[in-house]
């Protein structure tokens, strides 16, 4: 973790935390950076936030002061930034989004031109030059400074691109979106449109503030019930830069991250398609994800929480499919970056060509009920390492046994550690945090308030 950027960019609420001068500080490193050798080309993408336009202007113009072209596809998704940087050689790219955070919130994230999250070194660098620590950065002049041009037709090709992957037609399924309010309600219903379907969608009507508002994959709510009453025969939900999916089932049930890649993991690998019969999944997918895919012959990878972290073992290990249960889910033959209406397109090929509901093929995996407390600590190595809490760790692991699981984790971004038990029942779950929660209570480990 660096000063500014996390694990997925630099992230903070807009003239607060991530102020325009970050953003023009920015461009005018990633300018110079990419050009010292020639005159580099840069395409940015932006979700529906209020403050994403102002960063694209300030981002613009860093870029264009040191010498940089810089290219606007406007407002559409994550995944397609990543596409666009790869189909058409740029030196990198630039999404303006923070993700499925309130729409006070933004963030800058930087994908290299291979179409992945760019190196912690580079970030570093730029941290530097953020803070002063380099000197200030020679300015373009004359017919050197950089030029912005208008880039939709990038996002178009990456629709038509969507539509490209589909092997079979929609026609006569009725299919669901959420869009969140977010950069989905540019791209997802052209997608279904032309592919046959026939598309319901729900919030689609961006204002700047109502991104993520009540809607979205982390409101899985709304389009449960939206599914139910219009008897919609499966529907997807979007976050605000569409890089996440979560379906939804004919009874209005959640198909999460982690159905999801048992339920694609499964097809492709009767496909034959599944390399090395392995998915990637990270340490917070559900004991009953395992389960399953023990059953089903399918062998696993954990990584660290971040889909930054299941594309680096993807690419590492040759590994096709791997995710998250928040759904960012990898399909690493079409993308680099978890792809929200991609993984749609996915769960649709296996419906159709499956002949079965979504909820006949979910209905294999059976979820462990989850328990997830957040602990505020003054010192999270000296909490996780403290031995009478380890010793608790170690006795919740031996009397769960194979039936459940306890993870305790220090947080990436927070003073907090994380106590997360799965088990057969929620008494069972409640049990185990809480009795490693008093532990931590009792060696006066726990900043209350």
């Amino acid at each position: 973790m660096g000063k500014y950027f996390g694990t997925d960019g630099f992230r903070g609420e807009a003239n607060v935390k991530l102020t325009v001068d970050h953003a023009f500080k920015v461009g005018r490193f990633l300018g110079w950076y990419y050009g010292q050798d020639h005159k580099a080309k840069i395409v940015i993408g932006k979700d529906t936030r209020r403050s994403s336009y102002m960063f694209e202007y300030a981002l613009a113009a860093g870029l264009t002061a040191s010498g940089a072209d810089a290219y606007l596809l406007h407002v559409t998704t994550t995944p397609s930034v990543a596409y666009v940087v790869r189909l058409d050689e740029f030196d990198c790219g630039i999404m303006i989004s923070a993700s499925h955070n309130p729409y006070y919130d933004n963030g800058i994230k930087i994908i290299s031109g291979t179409g992945q999250k760019i190196d912690a070194a580079i970030e570093e660098k730029i941290e530097a030059y953020i803070d002063g620590e380099v000197g200030e950065l020679p300015l373009a002049r004359r017919d050197q400074i950089g030029r912005t041009t208008d880039y939709v037709a990038g996002r178009n090709r990456y629709i038509g691109y969507l539509i490209s992957l589909a092997t079979r037609s929609f026609k006569n399924y009725r299919i669901g979106l959420d869009c969140s309010n977010g950069s989905s309600s540019a791209i997802a219903k052209s997608v279904f449109d032309a592919l046959g379907a026939k598309t319901y969608v729900i919030h689609n009507e961006p204002d700047g503030t109502n991104i993520n508002r009540d809607c979205g994959s982390t409101h899985i709510e709304e389009l449960q019930r939206f599914v139910k009453e219009r008897q919609l025969d499966l529907g997807f939900a979007y976050d605000g830069d569409a890089d996440r999916c979560i379906a939804v089932d004919e009874n209005g049930q959640v198909v999460d991250g982690d159905r999801i890649l048992y339920i694609c993991g499964k097809y492709l690998k009767e496909e034959g398609k599944l390399k090395n019969d392995t998915i990637v999944t990270t340490i917070m997918s559900n004991l009953g994800l395992y389960k399953a895919l023990d059953r089903i012959g399918i062998k696993y990878e954990k990584t660290a929480v971040g889909d930054k972290y299941v594309y680096e073992n993807m690419l590492a290990n040759g590994n096709c499919l791997g995710g998250e249960q928040s759904g960012h889910i990898i399909f690493s033959k079409h993308a680099t970056t978890g792809d929200g209406i991609l993984t749609s397109l996915m769960i649709m090929e296996t419906v159709i060509n499956s002949k079965k509901s979504l909820g006949t093929l979910a209905s294999e995996v059976m979820i462990y009920p989850q328990l997830l407390k957040n602990v505020r600590v003054a010192d999270k190595k000296a909490a996780r390492e403290n031995p009478a809490v380890v010793e608790a760790i170690a006795r919740a692991e031996q009397e769960l046994g194979s039936d459940g699981r306890i993870l305790v984790r220090e947080s990436g971004t927070e003073p907090v550690i994380r106590v997360m038990v799965e088990a057969e029942s929620d008494e069972l779950c409640a049990k185990y945090v809480y009795d490693v929660i008093a532990v931590m209570k009792r060696q006066n480990l726990i900043v209350e308030g």
